[in-house]
């Protein structure tokens, strides 16, 4: 997938498994895992543990894990180490990667649910296999069916658009992003230095609701942070 083009409807489906294959390749398990459409029927135990998590960027979905037994050894190790490691922060990375399928955004912090509540019946539902052996699965809805992008030169009707001058919506700066493993991260201690995937002078993103709409530099403003607009992002040069 492209993620800085738009989903469509027909696209949808191959999106879902593409967030599937990528859980697949990210949960910790000791079995290297598939992704393929759940069998007509078949579904994740209702009592199973399922971690749920919203994503909302350009395609705004629900995503849903079962993976406690497939994990449960790496769960068991974190612990016998004396780090241990909630479900919900093991399959972190998972979501994550999975969100990278369907574009910019923002991803919401992750919690539990039984399986009978967090799979929706909507939802685009993958058993992640070993050997034809379901060990794991991944469910996916999207809150809107995503619509074909509208021609260009066809002017967008923006009447009555005042009525949502007075909604607030979250706006951040992004200095940079890395990605560490869970060994690292409780390795931190005050005073360490992360590397960014930017070099020094490189603007920061400047996004509105997990949506990029510019850059900036970042400067001061009576002893506080600020961020100097340069460029205004639209369209296709958006990641969103």
């Amino acid at each position: 997938m492209n993620p800085a083009l738009p989903l469509t409807a027909g696209s949808l489906t191959a999106a879902a498994l593409d967030a599937a294959a990528a859980v697949a390749r990210l949960l910790p398990s000791t079995a290297p895992l598939t992704a393929t459409p759940a069998p007509a029927g078949a579904r994740p135990g209702p009592d199973d543990v399922a971690v749920v998590a919203s994503f909302v960027g350009s395609v705004s979905a629900d995503l849903v894990i079962i993976a406690e037994d497939a994990v449960r050894e790496a769960l068991l190790a974190a612990a016998d180490a004396g780090a241990p490691v909630a479900l919900a922060d093991a399959l972190r990375p998972a979501l994550e990667a999975a969100c990278a399928e369907l574009g910019a955004g923002v991803l919401d912090a992750a919690t539990t649910a039984p399986a009978s509540q967090a799979v929706a019946s909507d939802a685009h539902l993958f058993a992640l296999t070993h050997e034809g052996v379901t060990h794991a699965w991944f469910a996916l809805r999207v809150r809107a069916e995503p619509v074909p992008a509208r021609e260009a030169g066809v002017p967008t009707q923006r009447a009555g658009l005042h009525v949502l001058y007075d909604v607030e919506m979250t706006l951040t700066a992004e200095l940079g992003r890395t990605r560490l493993p869970v060994r690292q991260v409780l390795e931190l201690t005050p005073g360490a230095v992360l590397e960014l995937d930017r070099t020094a002078g490189s603007p920061a993103d400047v996004m509105v609701n997990g949506r990029l709409i510019a850059r900036g530099e970042v400067v001061v403003v009576d002893e506080e942070y600020g961020i100097r607009i340069t460029q205004i992002v639209a369209g296709s040069d958006g990641l969103a």
